[in-house]
C-alpha cells in the first residue's frame, strides 16, 4: 500500500517532531508549511547581538519521556548539556533561589512570609474538608492558602494572563501549577536534599546552540528521510475532498496547491476554523472568538559587559515590577563569548490592545531597565542596542467556562475527516515541548498502513490532560 501523503501545519516542536516520526518510521510522505522563515516557532532560536538566542526562557526538563530524550540526545550527540537549574525568585523584596532549596529558605525568605505560609500549612492539616471551589483563585487558596497566594500566585497570575485569578479557570491551577499543595511543595524543596534528589532534580538539558537546536535537529533530520520543508510560506486555506484535503499555501506572490491524505495542524485551532473552505457552525465561530491568548513582548537588551548576573533567570511575580522572568542565555549554555557583551531577554505579558503594544524597542527597553531598578537589579551599564521580538499567541488564557468552548471548538475540528490538531496551540495548552513531542510521537503511533486510529488517539487524549506545566 502506497505511504500516506500528510501534510502538516507549523514547524515548532510538534510539527517537526511528528514529521520526523512518520519519515523515519516510512509511515507517510510528509510536506511541513511553515509561515517563519525558520522552525521551532515560540521554542526556535535566531542570532542577534553576536549571540544565539532563544525566544525567551526555554529548558528541556528531566520528566522528557525517555524514549523522546533518548532520541533528542542521539540527534543531538554532545551538544546536550546536562546543566543545574540557578535561578531565583523575588518574593516580599527577597530574593530566593529558584526552584526552591531548603537552606536558602531558612536564611533568606521574608519572616513575614514564612511564618504566614507556616500557619497556612498549619490550617491546612486541620480536621475538615477544604472546598476548592473551581477558579485558580479557590483551588490555590484552599491548598496554599493565602500567604503564598498573595505573595505570588495571584499577582502573577494578573500579569501572566491579564485577568485576576478568580476569573480563571480551576484547570489553570491544576495544569499550570506543579507544586499546587503542600504536600507537592514541600516534596520539591525536600528533594532538593543530598540523598533525597529524584534523578535529574534540579537540572535540565539545554543545547550548546540554544534551545532552538533542538526543533532544528528534528527538521534537519526528517529532511534526511524524505520529509519536506515549505518554509516562509503561509496556508491561506484547506478544503476537503472526497479522500483528504487540499491545502492552499503562499509564499510571496507564489501560490501553490498541496494535495493531501491527511492534514495536521499544530497551529492555534482559534485560526484553523478561519481557514477551512467550508464555514463552520456560528456555535464554532463564537467558541472561536471567546478564546483568548495572552501576547508577550520579548525585549532584548545588549549590555557592554561580559554577564549581568550569575543566574539563568529571575522572576518577578510582583505587581511593582512590570515584566513576569529575566533569562540570560550565555548563563543556560555556559557560554563565555562574546566577552565583551552579553544579551538579557525579559519578558513582558501584554495584550495586542495595551500601550505596551505600540511602544518602540527604544521605549521597552526604558521600561526593562526601569522594572529592573524597582527590583534591586539595576544595569551596570546603558543598554548598547535594543531587540524585541513579539508574539501574539503566547499562552491560553483559561478564563472560567473556557472548556465549554474549547470543547465546541474541539468536537468540530476532530469531526473533520482526516484532520489531526494537536500540540500547544492546536490542542489550546500550556504544555511544555516535552509534552508537544509526546504529542508528536503519539500522533504517529495512530498512524498505521495508510490509517489514523482515532481510538488509539482518544486514548492518548486522555493521557495529555494529565500534563502539568514544569517550572
Amino acid at each position: 500500500m502506497s505511504r500516506p501523503r500528510v501534510v502538516i501545519l507549523g514547524a515548532g516542536p510538534a510539527g517537526a517532531g511528528g514529521a520526523w516520526q512518520l519519515a523515519r518510521q516510512d509511515r507517510a510522505e510528509v510536506t511541513v508549511v511553515e509561515a517563519n522563515a525558520a522552525v521551532g516557532g515560540n521554542a526556535g532560536s535566531f542570532e542577534w547581538g553576536g549571540q544565539r538566542l532563544d525566544f525567551g526562557s526555554h529548558r528541556l526538563h528531566p520528566a522528557t519521556a525517555p524514549e523522546i530524550l533518548e532520541d533528542i540526545k542521539g540527534l543531538l550527540g554532545d551538544q546536550l548539556l546536562d546543566r543545574p537549574r540557578h535561578g531565583r525568585i523575588r518574593l516580599r523584596g527577597t530574593w530566593i533561589h529558584f526552584p526552591l532549596k531548603p537552606f536558602d529558605l531558612l536564611l533568606r525568605a521574608n519572616k513575614r512570609f514564612a511564618a504566614g505560609t507556616l500557619i497556612d500549612m498549619v490550617k491546612k492539616g486541620l480536621p475538615g474538608v477544604k472546598d476548592e471551589g473551581n477558579t485558580f483563585a479557590s483551588v490555590l487558596e484552599a491548598n496554599l492558602g493565602s500567604t503564598i497566594c498573595r505573595d505570588f500566585y495571584f499577582p502573577y497570575a494578573v500579569k501572566m494572563w491579564g485577568r485576576d485569578a478568580t476569573e480563571l479557570s480551576a484547570i489553570q491551577a491544576r495544569r499550570r501549577v506543579s507544586a499546587g499543595s503542600f504536600t507537592k511543595l514541600i516534596g520539591k524543596i525536600l528533594g532538593a536534599l543530598p540523598g533525597l534528589k529524584k534523578p535529574g532534580a534540579g537540572r535540565f538539558f539545554y543545547p550548546k546552540r540554544n534551545f532552538g537546536a533542538i526543533t532544528e535537529a528534528y527538521a534537519e533530520a526528517a529532511e534526511a528521510e524524505g520529509a519536506t520543508f515549505l518554509m516562509s510560506t503561509r496556508v491561506t486555506g484547506l478544503e476537503a475532498t472526497d479522500d483528504g484535503w487540499t491545502v492552499t499555501v503562499r509564499k510571496g506572490d507564489e501560490e501553490q496547491i498541496l494535495e493531501a491524505d491527511y492534514v495536521w495542524s499544530t497551529i492555534p485551532v482559534t485560526l484553523l476554523s478561519r481557514l477551512v473552505a467550508t464555514p463552520p457552525p456560528a456555535a464554532v465561530t463564537a467558541a472561536a472568538e471567546a478564546m483568548r491568548f495572552r501576547s508577550m513582548i520579548l525585549v532584548y537588551l545588549k549590555l557592554p559587559v561580559a554577564q549581568f548576573t550569575e543566574y539563568d533567570a529571575h522572576y518577578f511575580p510582583g505587581a511593582n515590577v512590570a515584566i513576569t522572568r529575566l533569562s540570560e542565555t550565555k548563563n543556560y549554555c555556559a557560554a563565555t563569548e562574546p566577552r565583551d557583551s552579553t544579551v538579557i531577554c525579559a519578558e513582558l505579558p501584554c495584550s495586542q490592545d495595551d500601550a505596551y503594544w505600540e511602544m518602540s524597542d527604544a521605549e521597552l527597553g526604558t521600561v526593562v531597565a526601569e522594572a529592573l531598578g524597582i527590583a534591586g537589579v539595576p544595569l551596570p551599564a546603558p543598554p548598547s542596542d535594543v531587540l524585541t521580538r513579539r508574539l501574539t499567541h503566547a499562552y491560553p488564557i483559561y478564563l472560567n467556562g473556557y472548556e465549554e468552548h474549547f470543547q465546541v471548538l474541539d468536537d468540530w475540528a476532530s469531526a473533520l475527516p482526516r484532520l489531526l490538531s494537536y500540540g500547544r496551540q492546536g490542542l489550546f495548552a500550556h504544555d511544555n515541548t516535552h509534552h508537544a513531542l509526546a504529542m508528536a510521537y503519539a500522533a504517529t503511533e495512530c498512524m498505521n498502513e495508510g490509517e489514523f486510529d482515532l481510538g488509539m488517539w482518544a486514548d492518548y487524549r486522555r493521557d495529555f490532560e494529565k500534563h502539568v506545566v514544569e517550572d
